[in-house]
């Protein structure tokens, strides 16, 4: 089969152009199907076929299996490779990746791990820093922690007691995991750190909370007379 693809795709005496294609970053120039021209490669997840082949050095190859009929196919990787496909996008196995800046991955066994990049520490109120907020900064990925000045904080609150907008800007909720029962039978409490009230404070919050009821007292020894 591949000889008679070769004999109607395939010219002798090749013409090529006279100056090679400029190719996008990460697609070398190789030989076509036919070995006379050069062309791009082909890039993961790009259309192929016979002539535009894949980019062997990144371990692509022609994938034909869910292309129909006289069809061509896609770039992938081969079968016998681990991979895993994230948004769209697939990597090899044993591959380190970001798909965002706040996070990033390990594709291992077709699947993936990943552990974040910005911290999730908790800043409480101090009295050099009594009213700390955690913002999103212009031209950084992750959040940082800010200290609010105290007349900015009152104005928040005279604009709160009067009816006004609490917030000039949308408040983005963060608080860390409810801690567990403070008793492990009858009433109890969690605590956490959360900014989730009317202004957009980072405090400590508690709730009431109950595993489950205490078991009954047994009841005292007679006495003996």
């Amino acid at each position: 089969l591949l000889p008679q693809v070769c004999a109607q795709l395939c010219r002798r005496p090749c013409y090529c152009p006279w100056v090679p294609p400029r190719c996008p970053r990460g697609s070398p120039l190789v030989l076509d199907g036919c070995g006379c021209c050069k062309i791009c490669a082909r890039r993961l997840g790009e259309p192929c076929d016979f002539l535009h082949v894949c980019d062997q050095s990144q371990g692509l190859v022609c994938d034909y299996s869910s292309a129909p009929a006289g069809t061509g196919g896609t770039c992938n990787f081969e079968d016998d490779e681990e991979g895993c496909e994230v948004n769209g996008r697939l990597y090899r196995d044993g591959e380190v990746f970001q798909p965002s800046c706040k996070i990033q991955c390990h594709c291992l066994d077709g699947g993936f791990n990943c552990i974040p990049l910005c911290q999730e520490n908790v800043r409480l109120p101090t009295p050099d820093c009594p009213y700390p907020r955690r913002v999103e900064i212009p031209g950084k990925c992750c959040p940082e922690w800010i200290c609010e000045a105290q007349d900015q904080h009152l104005l928040r609150d005279a604009r709160a007691a009067a009816g006004a907008p609490l917030l000039r800007y949308p408040c983005q909720e963060w608080g860390t995991e409810w801690s567990p029962c403070s008793a492990t039978c009858g009433l109890g409490f969690a605590t956490r750190v959360s900014n989730q009230n009317r202004h957009c404070r980072l405090e400590t919050q508690r709730r009431l909370c109950s595993l489950r009821p205490c078991p009954a007292l047994p009841a005292a020894f007679p006495a003996v007379s």
